[in-house]
């Protein structure tokens, strides 16, 4: 049955109203116009709804039944409407975020305390997980926007920024003298202890395919799964670690760790900002991502 949403909540207010002239002045419309409506709708569903008096309308017992199932309806849509002006206005919702902890901890932080301070009825859920899970995720929509190493482009993703970073070997306090002068990538591999992100990761990946360009193949004497342990076993002498000098730029200030000047230059390389492609973003998502935007400007 093709009945107008229109009509049952003109039927509704008259139930509320209490008869067709007060629905009228609610409605902003005429009592004739109400009275149609109604004669209308009693015709599609063929049968009476009210029992029209001077003083005003009460229900049939059919009207009754109709009622409790249009009062329902009617302000279940209320309550989707007003939910859906909240996400707008961003009084509500949720913004979803894949990212190692390495980024979340020296990169995503102080987007994310700007963003919660904004909109603190927003919930934030991040999600610590390496690139491959987060590509899976952002594909099947259970995350809004991923942080990634991307090499070359995704059919599925579309990136929205980049993160510029650069890697760099530190040292502690116990190989300190090896950073007064530029040294040799072989000489620094072949005489000390290196440290590396664990096999499989994108960031061990890319360093291999460095030593690899010169020649070297590394073996480490310590591998590890987060970039946080790198820059503490360096601190405490283990060895020489392969880091991002942004994640270490608070540590090279307090002269705890020290970079490693070497000959050949490590490439820059970048972290991509991705969200799936042709996937509408929640208001809070693109709240987000203007934040980031205007910040990297």
């Amino acid at each position: 049955m093709d009945i107008n949403y229109e009509l049952y909540k003109i039927f509704y207010i008259t139930v509320k109203a209490g008869s067709m002239s007060n629905a009228a002045k609610e409605l902003f419309t005429s009592q004739s116009a109400v009275s149609q409506s109604i004669k209308l709708l009693e015709n599609k569903l063929g049968g009476q709804l009210f029992h029209r008096r001077a003083q005003g309308v009460s229900l049939t017992a059919e009207g009754e039944i109709l009622y409790q199932y249009v009062e329902q309806s009617y302000e279940l849509l209320q309550a989707a409407e007003r939910k859906f002006l909240e996400l707008r206005n961003l009084d509500a919702g949720q913004l979803r975020i894949a990212v190692s902890t390495t980024a979340c901890s020296n990169f995503l932080m102080q987007y994310l305390e700007t963003f919660s301070l904004a909109y603190p009825n927003i919930e934030i859920y991040i999600k610590d997980q390496s690139t491959h899970s987060t590509i899976k995720q952002l594909e099947s929509g259970e995350v809004d926007i991923g942080i990634i190493n991307l090499n070359g482009s995704r059919d599925s993703l579309t990136v929205i920024g980049k993160i510029e970073i650069q890697d760099c070997f530190v040292v502690g306090e116990r190989f300190k003298e090896i950073c007064d002068k530029p040294i040799f990538l072989k000489e620094l591999v072949v005489n000390y202890p290196i440290i590396l992100m664990q096999k499989g990761l994108n960031t061990r990946k890319y360093i291999d395919n460095f030593f690899t360009s010169y020649g070297l193949k590394v073996i480490p004497k310590i591998e590890l799964s987060t970039m946080e342990l790198l820059i503490e076993f360096a601190k405490k002498g283990l060895g020489i670690s392969c880091v991002i000098e942004d994640f270490v730029r608070s540590d090279l200030d307090q002269q705890q760790l020290f970079i490693v000047p070497i000959q050949e230059i490590i490439p820059k390389r970048f972290l991509s900002i991705a969200i799936k492609k042709d996937l509408p973003l929640s208001s809070a998502a693109q709240k987000f991502i203007e934040l980031f935007q205007s910040c990297t400007v």
